[in-house]
């Protein structure tokens, strides 16, 4: 009974490791910070859509080298139709375009055209991943809302440390509220997504999920303190870079602990236990859960 269990009980994917996940962080990341550039205002705007379409470049390449046979990544745009990571590798020429013309000419209305293709980048993201039904932690619906949400959170945190740490001066007081107000919006999409995995994914995906949520706690504390501290009082540039960077690396250690960590898929379930001869079938199980 043992190795049979053992045969149907849930395993982590070893499709998708960290140049898989490399997409989520440096996408989310660099379009949250695309998303920013309507709030950091115009002399600043140029440096970070760069840094913006970078992230999101960066991402895109690990995406590349995971292939196998990377000169086929252009058969990626033959299933708009239907492929959620179709449509985002068409929806990144026009995220680079935006982003390199804020950098060029600048301009409000260019600005808010990158953060709207920016933000529909983030959302296609999450559906690309919520598309892999046979992850519990993946296909869940409320992952949408959480990866769209920590990418936000990530690239206004990461805007609020850059400008705090290179031109404090130019910090506008409402980006960082902002940054602050994402993540207080993602603390409670995370523990709404968490209840509505509880009893609906692996026991060993839901621990080192709650493993991190415990972490993330404390990132997402510190993060909240530093912002607000920073934002509210003159002079708090340590906090607003310490806030910033807190934001960042929560976004980033649980996107990573949901890609590959935590990525277990269902496993197998028997609804009941056959036996030779007369008698009834033993009771059914579901292992893992």
């Amino acid at each position: 009974m043992i190795s049979s269990v053992g045969r149907i009980a849930p395993w982590r994917q070893t499709n998708w490791e960290w140049r898989a996940a490399g997409n989520f962080l440096g996408g989310g990341s660099g379009a949250g910070l695309l998303a920013s550039l309507p709030f950091v205002g115009s002399t600043v705007a140029p440096a970070l859509a760069l840094l913006g379409i970078g992230l999101v470049g960066c991402g895109l390449l690990c995406v590349w080298l995971e292939i196998g046979r990377p000169w086929r990544a252009l058969n990626v745009y033959r299933r708009p139709s239907s492929s959620w990571m179709t449509r985002e590798a068409m929806l990144a020429p026009l995220v680079f375009a935006s982003g390199a013309a804020v950098a060029w000419r600048g301009g409000a209305a260019m600005e808010w055209l990158a953060a709207g293709l920016a933000l529909l980048y983030v959302y296609f993201q999450a559906r690309m991943l919520q598309g892999g039904r046979g992850i519990p932690l993946w296909r869940h619906p409320r992952v949408i809302a959480l990866v769209v949400v920590t990418g936000v959170a990530e690239g206004f945190g990461l805007g609020v440390a850059l400008l705090a740490a290179a031109e404090p001066g130019a910090l506008p007081a409402v980006l960082a509220w902002l940054a602050a107000a994402a993540l207080l919006v993602r603390a409670a999409v995370l523990i709404h997504y968490r209840r509505g995995l509880a009893g609906n994914a692996p026991t060993q995906a839901l621990a080192l999920l709650y493993r991190q949520i415990l972490v993330d706690r404390l990132l997402t504390a510190a993060g909240m303190i530093g912002l607000v501290a920073g934002a509210s009082f003159a002079g708090g540039r340590w906090p607003l870079m310490a806030g910033g960077l807190a934001a960042l690396a929560a976004g980033w250690l649980l996107k990573y602990t949901i890609v590959v960590r935590a990525s277990f898929n269902q496993g197998f379930a028997l609804p009941s236990l056959p036996t030779r001869g007369p008698g009834r079938a033993a009771a059914g199980v579901r292992p893992g859960y």
